[in-house]
C-alpha cells in the first residue's frame, strides 16, 4: 500500500533532524535541543498552560508560583533532551554510557537477581533518559526486551523502531498473544522493560497516584505474578545536561499463593507508591506533558 504524503513528509523531516543532531558533538546537539524547547514552551507555549495545571495540582499552594514555572520548564527541556538522545540512539556505546551514566549500582542489583538465569520485570517511569536505561542493560549483557506499540505513521514508527534495537535491544509487537510470548520470555530469564506511568485507554487499575486516582493497566504485575518474579522499580534522573543517574529499588516479589487479581493490585499498588515518592522528590524530572493526564478519569 502506498504510503499517505503526510506520513512521508513527517518521515523525511524526523529523519532531516536526526541526520543533523548526529553530525554534531552530544553537548551540540543538547545545545539545539535547548533552543527548540526554549521556543516551544516561552515563545509557542506547547503545552506549557496544562503542564503548570498539574503541577499545582498535585502540589498544591505549597508550592511557589515561580518553583511551578520552573518545574514545568525543566520537565519540557528533558523531554526535548531525550528525545535529540534517541535520534542519537546508534551512537550509544559502552564507553559512551560509562562516560555519561552512574549506573553501576543499578546493575549490580540486576546482575545478582538475573546471575541464575532468573527473568524480572523493570518499571521505569517517563523520568529523565528513560530510553537510556534500556540500553546500559543490553550493553551489560541483560537480556531486556520491551513492548511496543505501533505508532499512528508507520514509516517514522519503523525508524523509531531501528533506532531503539541499535544498541541491541528488543521488542514484541502487542497484540493477541502477547501475554503468553513475553511471560515466556521472561521464564526463560529475559528482564521486560516496561514503563507502567501511563492512563490506560480502557478500564484497568484504579491506584492511588500523586493524591489522586490513576487508572493503569494490570500488565505489568500480571506478567511478573505470571512468571513468577520480581517487578524492579526504577528511575532515570538528569543530573546534568551530559550527566545521568539511575537508581533502582528493593524488588516488589509475587506472591504465588495469593489470588491473583488481588496479588496484581498489591504489586501495582506499591510500584506507583514508589514512582509518587521519586516524582515528589525530582518533580523536574518527571513527563507534565503527556496528552492522557494519567489522573484524568477514564
Amino acid at each position: 500500500m502506498p504510503h499517505r504524503p503526510k506520513h512521508v513528509i513527517e518521515y523525511l523531516a524526523l529523519r532531516a533532524v536526526s541526520l543533523f543532531v548526529n553530525l554534531l558533538p552530544y553537548r551540540g546537539a543538547l545545545a539545539v535541543g535547548w533552543a527548540v524547547a526554549f521556543l516551544s514552551h516561552f515563545v509557542f507555549r506547547f503545552r506549557a498552560a496544562a503542564a503548570m495545571r498539574r503541577i499545582r495540582q498535585v502540589f498544591g499552594p505549597g508550592m511557589r508560583a515561580r518553583e511551578v514555572r520552573r518545574t514545568a520548564w525543566r520537565s519540557w527541556l528533558g523531554i526535548v533532551f531525550t528525545a535529540v538522545e534517541t535520534l542519537r540512539l546508534p551512537r550509544v556505546t559502552p564507553e559512551y554510557t560509562a562516560s555519561v551514566c552512574d549506573c553501576a549500582d543499578f546493575l549490580e542489583t540486576l546482575r545478582r537477581h538475573a546471575g541464575g538465569g532468573a527473568g524480572a520485570v523493570l518499571a521505569c517511569p517517563h523520568m529523565g533518559a528513560w530510553e537510556l536505561a534500556a540500553a546500559v542493560c543490553r550493553q551489560a549483557g541483560l537480556p531486556i526486551f520491551s513492548i511496543a506499540a505501533p505508532q499512528k505513521n508507520p514509516l517514522a514508527n519503523a525508524y523509531l523502531d531501528r533506532l531503539r534495537r541499535s544498541p541491541g535491544a528488543e521488542s514484541i509487537a502487542r497484540g493477541s498473544g502477547t501475554l503468553r510470548q513475553v511471560v515466556r520470555r521472561i521464564r526463560e530469564g529475559g528482564v521486560l522493560a516496561i514503563l507502567p506511568d501511563v492512563r490506560s485507554a480502557s478500564p484497568g487499575l484504579s491506584v492511588p497516584f500523586l493524591g489522586g486516582r490513576a487508572n493503569v493497566a494490570r500488565g505489568m504485575a500480571a506478567f511478573a505474578h505470571a512468571a513468577g518474579v520480581p517487578i524492579f522499580p526504577c528511575c532515570a534522573e538528569r543530573a546534568a545536561w551530559t550527566r545521568h543517574r539511575i537508581r533502582v529499588w528493593d524488588p516488589i516479589r509475587p506472591d504465588a499463593a495469593a489470588d491473583r487479581g488481588a496479588d496484581v493490585r498489591r504489586m501495582t499498588e506499591e510500584v506507583f507508591a514508589v514512582i509518587d515518592r521519586a516524582v515528589r522528590d525530582r518533580p523536574e524530572q518527571w513527563f507534565w506533558y503527556n496528552k492522557r493526564w494519567i489522573l484524568d478519569p477514564l
